[in-house]
């Protein structure tokens, strides 16, 4: 299992955008994205860095594997 790198909620954001998620509003301190064609929501903390365990539960909720969130096609 590939180690998850510290990051920053905007960087969270950044990834899942590139992944073809957007930013819907943000409620308080997190950020809710959507994705068309999905029925789930992401609520990301816009904390300076988001746990290793709640950042695998949004990789999870997008049905994403953790290589294809960091970008590495292997």
């Amino acid at each position: 299992m590939p180690l998850l790198p510290a990051l920053s909620g905007r960087e969270v954001v950044a990834a899942f955008e590139r992944l073809g998620w957007s930013v819907a509003r943000q409620q308080g301190s997190h950020i809710i994205m959507t994705k068309e064609g999905s029925i789930a929501t992401l609520a990301i903390p816009a904390h300076k860095e988001v746990a290793k365990g709640t950042l695998r539960s949004l990789i999870r909720a997008a049905e994403l594997t953790v290589q294809e969130f960091l970008g590495n096609s292997d």
